[in-house]
């Protein structure tokens, strides 16, 4: 059996483990699959979260490494960040897209979607299909219901600016799977 990532794992700048989250396996109640796009922010990037300080909303940011920060994206959608480097620095690599592997026929319940394209390509589609809300905000990743598993392999891995965010567009900071058919937008 693979051992699951830890807390250690994410106790690294973000810039670091967010290509390295590229193939890291994704389930949440035994559901999820690869990811294979996330975006990095750090706090002194003004397209962060944590930009401005601690708030009640962001405080899971400002925690220690290895716990999910889970917030609603425009009051309709949830949104799953992982937190990464030191507790007192905010820094979380947002889960953009997956590929579909484990519990399709959930994931296709939770959506109404059939396509497995359409199932988890976009934050807010992937938390839906795995069932990811606000509950969630402050789990650990290395417990139930979350288990993250190791990649296999070196995946080749594309980088290019954020999506949906208007400061600081001009960084390169999301990491996408080279010619995955899952990223929520092409490369």
């Amino acid at each position: 059996m693979t051992r699951a990532l830890g807390r250690e794992f994410f106790a690294r700048s973000v810039h670091e483990v967010a290509p390295d989250l590229i193939g890291v396996t994704l389930l949440v109640d035994g559901v999820g699959g690869p990811i294979v796009e996330v975006e990095a922010y750090d706090q002194e990037d003004p397209a962060s979260h944590a930009f401005r300080g601690p708030t009640a909303r962001n405080a899971v940011m400002f925690g220690p490494p290895g716990f999910a920060y889970v917030y609603r994206s425009y009051g309709i959608h949830w949104c799953l960040n992982f937190v990464c480097d030191l507790e007192g620095r905010a820094e979380a690599a947002l889960v953009r897209a997956l590929a579909p592997e484990r519990g399709l026929e959930e994931m296709r319940t939770r959506r109404g979607a059939t396509a497995e394209r359409d199932l988890c390509s976009g934050p807010g589609k992937l938390c839906q299909a795995l069932g990811i809300t606000r509950e969630l905000d402050g789990a650990a990743l290395d417990t139930p219901p979350f288990a993250l598993l190791p990649r296999t392999g070196t995946p080749e891995i594309v980088t290019g600016p954020r999506i949906g965010i208007t400061k600081a567009v001009e960084r390169d900071w999301r990491y996408g799977l080279a010619g995955s058919p899952f990223l929520s937008r092409r490369f």
